[in-house]
Parts: C-alpha cells; structure tokens; sequence
C-alpha cells in the first residue's frame, strides 16, 4: 500500500512549561459552550449515569416525530428520534442559533424509528456547515461503531447548521445531536490544520481495558470534549499481544489543547516474545489524508530505563517514527507521550505497525485517526437570501427542500439550481434557474436581481401570474429566460424587450396579459406603478366626494319638505277664518244693487263699502 507523508512528525509530549500552563488556566477560567438536544423529545431529558441534560427539540427543523429503536448500547438511552420522509424533501437540516465562535466537537447518534411500517435502516449522508462528513451506508445499524458519527469544526458566524441528505433508500432519522466546544487548538495537526479543515473521527480506541468509554467515565474535562473511546483487549484476533494496566498516577494528562484524561493512559497493550510486533489495521476512504495520533506511557514494571523498549512507527509500511524510546522522550516513566503524523493513503486499507527494535517489546496506550476534510466554501450570503425570498414567492413544493446551503455539499445541490464556483469571490454564486414545468404557483419577486450571476431562468409553464419585475432586467449577464405558458401580465420592462437577439433567447409567449414587445400584443398608455396608484387614491376620492354630497342633498332636501310640513300645520285655522270672510263680503256685493237708498234715491252712485 503507497503511502505519502504529508508533514514531518509533531511531537507532542513533554513537560509542562509556564507557558502552557498559562494556556490551560485561561481555558479552565470559564466553562465550554455545550448543547446537546434530544431529537424529537418535547421536554428536556437527563439520562444516567451522568445526569446528562439534553434539551427538547423545539425550533430547530422540519421533520416528524417518531419513537426511537436504539440499534447499539453505546447510543445514549433517549426514547425519541426525528426522522425526515422524502415527501419533505431530499436535504433536511438542525439550525442552531447563538453558538459562540469558536472550534466545536459535533456528535451524532442515529437510530431506527419505531414503526414496522417504515424502512428499517435508512441510507443517507450527513454534512456539518455544508461540508459532508458522513455517510450511513447499509448495515450501519449492526456496527457499534457507524450508530455515531463525529466531526471538529470552526463556528464562524455564530450558528452551526447540521443537514441529512436522502439519498432515496428510506428516510434519514437522528437520535441526538450534541455541540461541544473544544480548545481552539485541539488537534492542530500541521500547517494544513484551520478553520478551512473538518477532521471527521474514523477510530478512537483505548488498549488493554477492553471497556468503551467517553471522557467523562475516564475523569476527563469538559473542554476535551466528550470523546467516544472503544475499548480493545487486543489489536487483531489473530495476535498474540497482551493487555497490561497500572493504577500509578500519569503525568503530563489533561493539558492543553487536547486534554487526554489520565485513565486512557493507565491501560495499554504489549507485544509478547511471540509476537513482539505490534499491528492495527482499518478501513478508510481511498485517495484521502488522515491524521494520525499515538498514545504511549511507559507503565510496564519490566520496563525501568531508557533503551530498555525502543520501536519504530510504520504507516502502511513507510516509516512514520523511529526508535521511539518512551523513557528517553519523556524523561521518566509513568509520563503520557504523544505522537502525531499526516498521511495521504491512495488505497482503502490504513495499517499502523509498531516493530521493535531486536530484544524488545512495542506497546501503545491508544490510537486516533482522524480524515481531513477540506471546508466547503459557502454560497454567497445574498444570493442564498434571494433564494429563499423566491422560495417563498413562487409557492416552491415542499419535495424540493431548498434547506442548507444551494451549492454544498457538491454532492447534494439544491434541485432546479445550479452553480458556479467564483474565483475571485472564493464562493459559490447561482448561475442557472432550472424550475419549469413544477406547478409553480405566485409572482416573481424583484429580489431575483440579487442573483447577479444568473445566465439563464427557465421558470416556463407554470402558474405565475403578476407582472415581470423592472428589476429583471439588472441582470445583466442574462442570455436565456422562459417565462412562456404562464398567466403574467402587462408590459414587458423595456430591459429585457430592448436587448440584442444575437446575444439572448427570451421567450414571452403564452402569456395573455403581456404586451409591449414584437410578438405580443400592444400596450396602452404606459403607467407606472406609482401612477396606478395615483389614479385609482384620484377615482377613490371622487366617489367618495360624490356620495357625501348625495348625503347632503338628500339631507337637505328633506329638511325643506320637513320645513313646509310644518308651516301648512301652524296657518291652517287662520287660512279657513280669511276664506269666509271673503265669501260673505262677495254675497254682499251680490245683494246691493236690490236695496233702496235710505234716501229713496238711486244706488249707482251712493258709495260701496268695502272692507
């Protein structure tokens, strides 16, 4: 097997010098940040024996709720899991808020939903901050071992987001989540080490107790994290090594960064002289680095002096270390030494030999071995926001996802988009719209121009409806855009009607309400938005004029009938006195010519008397 080392060995044992104690109290001043959630439980849980708390899922994902069937004793005793049905969509994802930047162990626990009805072991892959760390592969529920997967990680924006992407073989189902601030500087590697790597655990074993473990059994503190360590009694069934233990106090444990609890070195695993060598051997991704870590403390009695135990380190056959004297390195026996080499392994089989020097026995305490990740780069901030407003706007159907990153991981984008790695940014940008034929349903929002990057828009035969945003036409390294078979309305801006054939292929076509360009029909008066709205406060005022002065004719004009009513109430007596008497003087007047005058003389011409 060709190995490829990458660094030259980090030696990491020692004494404790000022300065490192300094960095140790500045770690112990306060405690570290620490959430672990109990998927799909609806109150808080503490589980034995530790009294460990694990929050309720509350406001983190989508999902459903499901009791839990835990597939291996290591898994925490919780009773509950969440799971994510394709129906949800293929990328599901935990959003935790408020998480201090810094460099955190991320655990997860996985188990089988409760249901003889559902598929009993989901396939899928994981990814933490957009980066795949994971994949579930089928028989990981009978592997101790494959029930948890385990990443380190740099928080820099204060959230952390963990994402199960289905890869359509059942539905992805977590038990636990765990966030664990760990040292800034815990397992710095070597020039390649940083916040653009993720070390994800491929094996964590502690020697000669045969007892797994985490940190808390064996004593450990809390800014080591929480680690998992199976226990082995011996390397390979096949050998003939032997465990050995002491109950001598080890010096140099619990130091900064990484801090090692004493008991994992109070346990180790010897060669014999029948087998003096001893060897390790694992599965491992091909074509991948991997950082390796090697435990040691002198604890044998047999083993008094420098010389007296020296071997070599060979990783698939290259030598990682030579004449490893523990004694000699550390200064004294019964004293923790570390040891640290990166590797390139071009095949699937990862062995780590220990081979003694002529006369003498190997022996190890425990072993890490760790892949190197290289962080995904993220998509730009305000293309991914301009994403989720279309989501939104365009009633996208819950099957798409659309959680997590569009772009990341590469394995997994989201459906309908398509991306392109910016150089010059160092991000992901949006540069294609794949949505036709969906049923989509909504308008186009104008926070589409904030995908400067697209090249094409095919949003044809769906259900839209509105008008085509002014700001469509920013885009200006737009060549394709379908909106044909759709119910959009008025006219088409003039930036996008205007521009050269020979550049672009637009197509407006089935849409009835459009006007504007060659092909549709043609518009009115052009208005602008703010003019619409200007005309129809105008016509709003107007009727509103016209029913207040109906109200007030129609008011006034019943109180002048009111007003006559009244007035032909108050003269009706007076009026039938006067209509007598002008009868009375009229029968007078016709009786008069009759009468004689007193003075016996003609009445022509005596005076009438009038009235």
């Amino acid at each position: 097997m060709h190995t490829r080392f990458l660094l030259w060995p980090l030696l990491l044992a020692v004494s404790a010098s000022s300065a490192l104690l300094g960095v140790l109290a500045a770690d112990l001043s306060k405690e570290p940040f620490t959430i672990r959630i109990s998927c799909g439980s609806f109150d808080d849980v503490h589980t034995a024996p530790t009294n460990t708390l694990w929050y309720r899922d509350f406001g983190y994902t989508g999902g459903r709720f499901a009791n839990a069937t835990r597939p291996s004793f290591i898994v925490p005793p919780l009773k509950t899991l969440r799971y994510f049905p394709l129906s949800d969509g293929p990328e599901n994802c935990y959003y935790i808020n408020n998480v201090p930047n810094g460099h955190y162990q991320v655990r997860l626990f996985f188990a089988l939903v409760a249901d003889p009805n559902l598929d009993s072991e989901p396939i899928f892959d994981v990814s933490v901050e957009g980066t795949l760390f994971s994949s579930l592969l089928s028989g990981w529920s009978s592997d101790d071992e494959k029930t948890f997967a385990e990443a380190l990680v740099f928080v820099q924006d204060s959230s952390l987001s963990v994402c199960f992407h289905s890869t359509g073989h059942g539905d992805p189902s977590i038990l636990s989540i765990e966030v664990l601030q760990i040292d800034d500087n815990a397992y710095k590697f070597g020039s390649l080490w940083g916040k653009g790597t993720v070390l994800r655990t491929t094996k964590r074993l502690t020697c000669g107790s045969g007892k797994p473990a985490f940190d808390e059994d064996l004593n450990g503190i809390h800014w080591g994290g929480d680690r998992f360590w199976l226990g082995l009694k011996t390397l390979s069934s096949s050998s003939d090594d032997q465990p050995i233990s002491t109950e001598n106090v080890i010096a140099e444990t619990l130091l900064a960064p990484n801090f090692y609890p004493q008991s994992m070195y109070q346990s180790a695993i010897v060669g014999t002289d029948r087998q003096p060598t001893l060897s390790f051997e694992m599965d491992v991704t091909p074509n991948k680095n991997y950082s390796v870590w090697l435990h040691f403390a002198e604890i044998d009695n047999g083993i008094t002096a420098e010389e007296q135990r020296v071997f070599d380190v060979l990783i698939n056959g290259d030598t990682a270390f030579k004449d490893i004297d523990i004694i000699r390195m550390t200064g004294e026996r019964f004293t923790a030494l570390v040891l640290n080499k990166t590797v390139a392994v071009s095949g699937t089989t990862l062995k780590i030999t220990l081979q003694p020097v002529e006369g003498t026995h190997a022996i190890v305490s425990a072993i890490e071995v760790f892949e190197i990740i290289p962080a995904e780069m993220k998509t730009l901030t305000q293309e991914v926001t301009a994403l989720r407003t279309l989501k939104g706007s365009l009633g996208l159907p819950l099957r798409f996802g659309w959680n997590g990153d569009p772009c990341i991981p590469q394995q997994h984008p989201w459906s309908g988009v398509d991306c392109q790695f910016d150089n010059t940014k160092r991000q992901w940008v949006i540069d294609g719209l794949g949505l036709d034929n969906q049923g989509l349903r909504g308008v186009i929002p104008s926070d589409v121009s904030k995908l400067q990057h697209l090249q094409s828009i095919d949003l044809s035969f769906n259900e839209l409806n509105g008008s085509i945003p002014e700001s469509l036409g920013q885009l200006t390294s737009l060549q394709t855009l379908n909106l044909n078979g759709n119910d959009l309305s008025g006219r088409v801006p003039a930036s996008l009607g205007g521009r050269p054939l020979h550049r672009v292929r637009f197509n407006f076509t089935d849409n009835a309400g459009l006007c504007g360009i060659p092909g549709l029909r043609e518009c009115g008066p052009h208005l602008s938005v703010a003019a619409k709205i200007g005309m129809a406060f105008g016509v709003l005022v107007a009727f509103l004029f016209l029913v207040v002065f109906a109200a007030c004719w129609w008011k006034r004009r019943q109180n002048i009938i009111r007003g006559q009513k009244l007035a032909a109430a108050r003269e009706a007596p007076y009026a039938k006195s006067r209509t007598q008497f002008t009868r009375d003087v009229q029968m007078g007047k016709h009786h008069r010519p009759h009468e004689t005058s007193p003075r016996g003389g003609n009445n022509e011409s005596s005076p009438h008397l009038l009235s």
